[in-house]
């Protein structure tokens, strides 16, 4: 097979004006990262490369559009979730799950709360096994050493189940969620984290709007869970941004993303790895998706208790809960936030809990020295503050209480403050 070349597009991409670019665009991806949306994607023209497997060659743009028009309903499989954000250990062995609220309230229901997982993919690896049979049907559980954490959406049904300590949540699964277009998760579900923990819902967020502050190539062909693929390879084209690149692999008989993969600016082992080692898409046993709380299992209606707290049924959105906020605002009561700059370089700013006086008495004693060993410090027109960095994401807490957070270097974050103080 000869070597594909690059060959110039003679359409220009049209912003989603015909039919089958519209559901391209729609579905299209950038990286929701710490409530920011990397926002737009540049097509370049590229075709695959020489790599194993050989297949036709294809364009990105007649790829992300392959993308779009996938619509498979079912399948089942095995997930593996890899997350190196290079997160500094707490004190005491607190682990992320420390930090993890439920929805249930306290006690042995809200650890089987959804929202009380999330943060657990935030570090480590993690297996998940899924299963999905149209928009009415899914399961996600997490493979634990001693336990397993399950998520179930059957009809108007959705369970969460923790075997560890054999406590569940139920709620109501809301009405466009059972009647909503389906992309191979779980729709249905309260809290969109754990559905987004996939390749599909990963690759759906970043290729969602077309623009200029973004590059996307078709790599090297791949195997993933056995299935032949090609790779498209997304990177910015902003110099701030702390993203070096992102791999989408794609399905090449039926266009399901099967592998994605986001690699720092500064190198080293990939940030995010979401990908199949077994993928399957016939339909799942009808069982698959009955769930019966077992005997003995402490019970607790998410519904109602959702409604005491004056919350929805609807949980955090994005990988790892970063997501579901609109037009720049935060969640009610927690004083939202603004947007700066846009794509890859965008930043949240928002005032931090407590303001001034909360830092203050921080920056006391030993909470003051924890708090430089974590940080460093930097000024500037702002005034002063501390710089926490983590592989990706990197946060400005000002001495004034204020914070601005984003898949951004340490000079964007210290220009951004001091833009704001003009």
């Amino acid at each position: 097979m000869p070597r594909n070349e690059p060959t110039e597009v003679t359409e220009e991409w049209d912003g989603g004006r015909s039919a089958r670019r519209r559901k391209a665009v729609r579905y299209g991806v950038p990286v929701a990262v710490a409530g920011v949306t990397a926002a737009t994607i540049g097509l370049v023209p590229a075709f695959a490369g020489s790599g194993s497997p050989d297949l036709p060659k294809i364009s990105a743009q007649d790829l992300i559009a392959k993308i779009a028009k996938s619509d498979v309903q079912q399948l089942s499989g095995t997930v593996q979730v890899t997350t190196d954000l290079g997160l500094p250990a707490l004190p005491g062995g607190a682990g992320a799950g420390a930090l993890g609220g439920g929805q249930g309230g306290g006690g042995a229901g809200a650890s089987a709360s959804p929202q009380s997982k999330l943060t657990e993919l935030a570090s480590g690896t993690h297996t998940l096994r899924v299963a999905a049979d149209g928009p009415d049907k899914q399961r996600v559980s997490i493979v634990g050493k001693s336990a397993d954490y399950t998520l179930v959406h059957n009809g108007a049904d959705v369970w969460a189940y923790d075997s560890g300590s054999n406590s569940a949540v139920h709620h109501t699964a809301p009405k466009d969620a059972r009647h909503g277009a389906h992309r191979g998760a779980p729709e249905g579900l309260p809290d969109g984290g754990l559905r987004n923990a996939t390749p599909q819902e990963l690759a759906k967020e970043v290729l969602k709007a077309a623009g200029d502050t973004t590059s996307v190539t078709v790599g090297d062909t791949a195997r993933v869970a056995g299935r032949d693929a090609y790779q498209l390879v997304i990177k910015p084209k902003q110099a701030a941004s702390t993203v070096g690149s992102i791999r989408v692999a794609v399905d090449a008989a039926n266009g399901v993303p099967l592998k994605f993969t986001l690699t720092p600016k500064s190198g080293g082992p990939a940030a995010v790895d979401v990908g199949y080692t077994r993928v399957d898409f016939a339909r799942p046993a009808a069982d698959t998706f009955a769930f019966t709380p077992p005997k003995g299992a402490k019970v607790v209606n998410g519904d109602r208790a959702a409604h005491g707290k004056g919350e929805s049924g609807k949980g955090l959105g994005g990988f790892g809960g970063f997501g579901g906020f609109k037009d720049g605002q935060g969640p009610k009561g927690a004083g939202g936030f603004e947007v700066l700059g846009k794509g890859w370089t965008s930043i949240a700013a928002l005032k931090a809990p407590g303001g001034p006086g909360g830092k203050d008495q921080l920056a006391k004693g030993d909470a003051g020295k924890f708090l430089d060993s974590l940080g460093s410090k930097v000024s500037g027109a702002f005034g002063s503050g501390h710089v926490f960095s983590t592989r990706l994401v990197n946060a400005l807490i000002t001495d004034d209480g204020r914070v601005y957070v984003g898949a951004v270097d340490q000079q964007a974050l210290i220009a951004a403050a001091d833009a704001a103080k003009k």
